[in-house]
């Protein structure tokens, strides 16, 4: 018999622990939000690069028209906080003052800051609280406290936590409601894993867990702040042990993948149909996000094609040195470009199958693809709009001199565009799909069985229950 969980006071009023994981550009909108907060739980509006609407009610396209990188820049900002807004508003109006409404940024984004002040001076009254990750967030307390709402900081370890703590959460202590541990092995989309850290190596989250409540205890924090474990929950019976136990303290959970498939969820359809296909091992801890981060996505062709692209890469050198004999005479112009002699057969070997053209890397490689990848990467580079504080693919930098330093890196993408297309009904196969690791549980959960796609009031029911 599952013992259940009890609610927790949030945000004023009494709520259910559990969290709707805020999933970025669309995929969370005031509609999944919304009604998760009418079912007493707490709901997360995504602030990354919402959707807002026009007077009949049609999503706004995010066309931009500005003729440099930094123009686009401030038009992406002003499209984040009406879409914020919007979505904040109408998630508000839906859960009727049941439940709490937070809404989610990445500290990586592209204007965070500039965001999070505008949706949260337009709001004032409507958003319980602010979950923050995908980087280090240190002002997120300060920016809180200024709109006198919570903060929840999402982080995968116990020192990342310490940091933040020191550095600036002890000063706004009292408005910090919960503290996120998203499991870096687990969850979908953007992973905290460190260097020290083996993608290839799960750790148990429960250690891990454990270790982050004893840091915050030794820090003074209240008791009453919550854990929010994020990361591979499905079914709450089999975190059962969790439950009331002393060691964790207050603990509650984030479901991220169980929501997108809802009726009131508001990814496409042919998003929801590819959910219940996947098998265990289909979503892939990768390295190709513009970010740096790892990041978990459903291994479709987008992903594969990734994978391929750099596995087609050889390291060179502009002079014969070393075991760099072999001229390249294939894939670049020019004659200063030298390799192994093996490399050279790959080089051919690729040419001769159409990838033909070969582009740098910041890393001293080449990476061999085919004339329209070549053109899709070039302008996808050109058409940068500056969506991350820090873009590998672009080597766009949100501040300063604008550019990141490095050569603009063609074995990532622009993930925007990705998203923003699988959001708005492209071609699933051609386009990023996040989605946490317990997603094959679609398939194999009779909970979804004949087809059934429960509402979001339906689904909190039966997570309540340990299923």
């Amino acid at each position: 018999m599952f013992k259940g969980l009890k609610p927790i006071i949030y945000g004023g009023r009494e709520v259910w622990p559990v969290i709707e994981g805020g999933k970025g550009v669309s995929a969370t909108n005031h509609a999944s939000s919304g009604a998760w907060a009418a079912a007493g739980g707490i709901g997360t509006v995504s602030a990354v690069n919402a959707d807002s609407y026009d007077e009949n009610g049609n999503v706004v396209p995010q066309i931009y028209h500005g003729r440099t990188r930094g123009d686009r820049h401030q038009e992406l900002i002003r499209y984040a906080i009406d879409g914020g807004v919007e979505q904040v508003r109408r998630a508000y109006e839906i859960a009727g003052g049941q439940g709490a409404i937070n809404i989610n940024v990445l500290w990586e984004m592209g204007g965070a800051q500039p965001i999070l002040h505008g949706i949260l001076e337009q709001t004032r009254g409507m958003v319980a609280g602010v979950t923050c990750g995908a980087g280090m967030p240190y002002k997120l307390s300060e920016i809180a406290a200024q709109y006198n709402v919570n903060y929840l900081p999402i982080v995968s370890s116990a020192r990342a936590f310490r940091a933040l703590w020191k550095r600036a959460y002890h000063k706004y202590a009292d408005l910090m409601a919960a503290v996120v541990y998203e499991d870096p092995w687990l969850a979908g989309g953007h992973n905290g894993l460190s260097n020290a850290e083996d993608p290839r190596v799960p750790q148990d989250p429960y250690p891990r867990v454990a270790a982050l409540r004893e840091t915050m205890r030794a820090e003074g924090v209240s008791e009453s702040v919550q854990i929010v474990m994020a990361g591979g929950v499905w079914y709450l019976r089999d975190w059962e042990n969790w439950i009331d136990n002393p060691e964790l303290g207050a603990i509650s959970f984030q479901f991220g993948t169980r929501p997108l498939l809802t009726q009131e969820s508001p990814i496409p359809q042919g998003w929801k149909d590819e959910l219940t296909k996947i098998a265990p091992g289909d979503v892939l801890l990768h390295k190709f996000s513009p970010t740096g981060f790892y990041s978990s996505a459903v291994r479709n062709p987008f992903l594969r094609s990734l994978e391929a692209r750099s596995q087609r890469q050889i390291p060179f050198s502009t002079e014969m040195a070393g075991e760099h004999t072999a001229q390249l005479d294939c894939g670049v112009k020019g004659k200063n470009f030298w390799v192994t002699p093996t490399d050279l057969q790959h080089a051919r070997r690729w040419d001769a199958q159409g990838f033909t053209t070969a582009l740098k890397t910041p890393d001293n490689t080449l990476v061999f693809c085919t004339p329209e990848e070549r053109a899709e990467i070039r302008k996808d580079q050109t058409d940068c709009m500056g969506c991350l504080s820090h873009c590998a693919f672009s080597a766009w930098k949100d501040h300063d001199n604008f550019s990141t330093g490095y050569l603009a890196d063609p074995r990532s993408f622009c993930i925007q565009k990705a998203l923003q297309n699988i959001a708005h009904g492209e071609d699933v196969d051609k386009n990023l799909m996040f989605a946490g690791h317990a997603a094959y549980n679609f398939g194999t959960d009779p909970f979804y069985s004949n087809g059934f796609v429960p509402t979001v009031k339906q689904l909190v029911d039966r997570i309540l229950t340990g299923d």
